[in-house]
């Protein structure tokens, strides 16, 4: 059987990685939450930016408002769970998150990977494309730092965003730490990452595997089947992907 007809064989039972305009994405929550039900999701999540990203960061103080939004959106779409998220950027120095320890108990999930326009994040090096190994050992250490002192002090990141994404990573690494503390490794819509050599090397490890949209518009949330392509082009059993069922 050819990949094209595994894919037929699926669907995406959530979706807990999309964007609205709280930070830069093109759509209401409201709107990804309709296209959600229109693709018979059964809950996503809404994560934008972490506040650290000095161009489009969410404003920590409009969760309320973002609440009332999803409370809106639920009374409309009712089979939708909605969550209420973040895509938290990795830093080099403590807490290695832009969100605070003590500000995870407002949110239902927490997503985290590293992104650009974040200060103390090791940008310049990354956005100039250099390849070094001190470079390699710095960004696989803030990844690793964030998801072990998150477990220390009580909190736990849900998924790893697009790993080796935006500059050199040790996946082997990455993958080892993600078993440790039991976070998901995301397969993104958006971006080439993790590509299929580093799905080969997460493989190895005991970990699980989360497909997202990444959806910056909401007719993207949802979209699942170029990453299970990739998946498969990876050798991975579609049984490892934690978010797709048979139909």
């Amino acid at each position: 059987m050819d990949n094209r007809s595994i894919i037929e064989q699926y669907r995406m039972v959530y979706d807990h990685h999309t964007h609205t305009t709280y930070s830069h994405g093109t759509g209401s929550i409201l709107d990804n939450a309709r296209i959600a039900h229109e693709k018979g999701l059964k809950s996503i999540a809404i994560t934008d930016h972490g506040p650290g990203n000095f161009f489009y960061g969410m404003k920590m103080e409009l969760i309320p408002k973002m609440r009332e939004d999803i409370k809106a959106a639920r009374e409309i779409y009712p089979d939708v769970k909605i969550f209420l998220g973040v895509e938290a950027n990795t830093i080099l120095k403590v807490p290695y998150l832009d969100v605070k320890p003590i500000e995870w108990d407002k949110l239902d999930i927490v997503l985290a990977g590293y992104h650009f326009a974040v200060f103390g994040s090791g940008m310049i090096p990354n956005r100039l494309g250099l390849k070094s190994q001190s470079l390699l050992v710095q960004n696989t250490d803030m990844i690793l730092n964030a998801l072990y002192y998150s477990e220390e002090s009580g909190n736990h990141i849900d998924i790893l965003t697009h790993p080796g994404d935006k500059g050199p990573f040790d996946i082997d690494n990455i993958a080892r730490a993600c078993e440790d503390t039991g976070t998901l490794m995301e397969i993104n819509g958006k971006h080439p990452h993790l590509d299929i050599e580093g799905i080969k090397t997460a493989a190895k490890y005991d970990v699980k595997f989360v497909i997202s949209s990444d959806a910056h518009v909401p007719e993207n949330v949802g979209v699942f089947e170029p990453q299970l392509m990739r998946a498969l082009e990876a050798g991975l059993d579609p049984e490892r992907i934690v978010n797709i069922a048979k139909r």
